[in-house]
């Protein structure tokens, strides 16, 4: 059941990504190039994102999933220097290639050779990405 309620909302996503056009880098580009020929719709899409995880917080506080596990706690509300390089090189990215993970996976069945390199890429930026902050966390410890 889990598997199958999964693999649903799995394609729900991706199917939102695609119809909102989240995997067209053209449009995510726009949305980012507000000193040039801006695109706000994707504003709508991120609010469309945004409201119902608000509500989805709230309703779930409490309970559990019907399919079992228990669901993912609340983002830390703290801004530190952390969440704001991260939250820098993200972007950065993003603006570069277009796309970021959910959209990517959603366009690998047609991004061709790119979307596959963006996907290496990214993997190859998560599996590195905890030694380093490993790293960075042991140098500060020592300064």
């Amino acid at each position: 059941m889990r598997l199958i309620v999964s693999f649903a909302a799995g394609g729900l996503f991706g199917l939102g990504l695609l119809l909102s056009g989240m995997t067209d880098t053209q449009k995510v580009q726009g949305w980012l190039d507000v000193f040039g020929q801006w695109d706000p719709t994707l504003a709508f899409v991120m609010g469309g994102a945004i409201l119902p995880m608000v509500l989805a917080w709230r309703l779930t506080r409490g309970r559990a999933p019907l399919t079992g596990g228990t669901f993912p706690i609340a983002p830390q509300q703290d801004l530190d220097g952390r969440l704001i390089f991260g939250s820098t090189l993200f972007g950065m990215g993003w603006g570069l290639a277009g796309l970021c993970p959910g959209p990517a996976m959603a366009a690998l069945s047609y991004g061709g050779f790119g979307g596959v390199i963006f996907m290496v890429a990214m993997i190859a930026g998560m599996i590195t990405a905890a030694p380093v902050i490993v790293r960075l966390d042991r140098t500060a410890a020592n300064t």
